[in-house]
């Protein structure tokens, strides 16, 4: 047990051994994300990690960083807080997998108006759990109490990872082909972009978000929004180990299809998407309906259902769609790879 406290800064609104308890609670979430590579525990000055490099010929470590945004408020005025971890390293690990790279570990950063050891405890459960569901180790963080910065109840949530993969099977889009097939990956819903404007379109911090909606299938507008981003790296990693030739990745998050799935592209090809090809969730169709929203804003912000999207050879279409479904994802083929210069078409 530290001996640590200080009663001047507890005066100040900084305890210290509050920031012990919440350590001592998260323990147990943390140590169920560590893998066989983890050398250290909770507490030191570094996590440490050894890095097991079979089969791997010229080693490339890929970083990614990012936070939850202002999904944070729908965390707050929902008092629910065991999910935006899910979301925080979902941001981060489903960018790292786009280069065909598998998550090693991950930090996490919280800071908070008042340090209140349950909640900061229930926050990393998340983040374990989301650490979890993408096989990377949660080997530290960061618990910040700042008074006077943050109001008392409320906190911000940031993290980042880093992966490994081996350099001669980095998916770039080097290989993209004209003919390639889109897969799409169905997403859980808004995931953690446009809450800024989904907020303001259902004046949130005035609406009853609690109350069933018929237009949601009876669940309620809090509920639907807080859905955790769906991480799809297991997936990914599934359709690489046997044996698909991915031969690009795009992560559909902030700019929604117009900014992100260009980035996945080579010059002079362009990715032909047919918008009748998955199902628009019903929660984007009423944020259309509630902020009457113009149809290239919302997929200009928005994942409209898909969050992800591989481009994979024709001939390995159907074989990637088998992976996909067994490896629990629920996937469409959404378009094909053309000549073109723009980046993106939706038609």
């Amino acid at each position: 047990m530290s001996k640590s406290f200080s009663d001047s800064y507890k005066a100040a609104g900084v305890d210290v051994t509050a920031g012990y308890k919440a350590v001592e609670l998260m323990k147990e979430h943390v140590k169920k994300t560590f893998t066989p590579a983890v050398l250290t525990g909770l507490g030191g000055f570094g996590g440490l990690l050894e890095l097991d490099l079979t089969g791997i010929s010229k080693p490339v470590l890929v970083s990614g960083t990012d936070g939850v945004g202002t999904k944070l408020k729908m965390a707050f005025l929902m008092d629910k807080h065991d999910t935006v971890g899910i979301d925080c390293v979902a941001m981060c690990v489903n960018d790292i997998i786009c280069c065909g790279a598998k998550p090693l570990f991950f930090l996490d950063y919280v800071a908070v108006g008042k340090n209140i050891p349950e909640k900061v405890a229930t926050i990393v459960s998340g983040v374990a759990e989301g650490c979890l569901q993408s096989g990377a180790a949660l080997v530290g963080g960061e618990t910040a109490e700042m008074p006077g910065f943050y109001p008392v109840d409320e906190y911000d949530l940031a993290g980042f990872s880093v992966g490994i993969v081996d350099e001669e099977k980095v998916i770039d889009g080097k290989k993209l082909a004209e003919g390639d097939v889109l897969i799409g990956l169905a997403s859980s819903g808004v995931h953690s972009n446009g809450f800024s404007l989904v907020r303001k379109v259902f004046d949130v911090e005035n609406a009853d978000i609690k109350a069933p909606m018929a237009e949601l299938g009876g669940k309620s507008l809090g509920e639907t929004l807080l859905a955790p981003t769906r991480i799809y790296v297991k997936a990914v990693k599934a359709c690489l180990k046997d044996g698909v030739d991915i031969h690009a990745i795009s992560h559909i998050t902030g700019g929604g299809f117009y900014e992100n799935v260009p980035r996945m592209m080579t010059e002079g090809l362009t990715a032909q998407i047919k918008l009748d090809s998955f199902p628009r969730l019903p929660i984007f169709d009423l944020i259309q309906k509630t902020g009457n929203i113009p149809e290239r804003d919302m997929y200009n912000t928005f994942n409209m259902g898909i969050g992800m999207i591989l481009a994979v050879p024709a001939d390995q279409a159907e074989k990637a769609m088998k992976v996909l479904a067994a490896a629990g994802e629920t996937a469409y083929q959404i378009g094909k790879v053309v000549a073109g210069t723009v980046g993106v078409e939706l038609v």
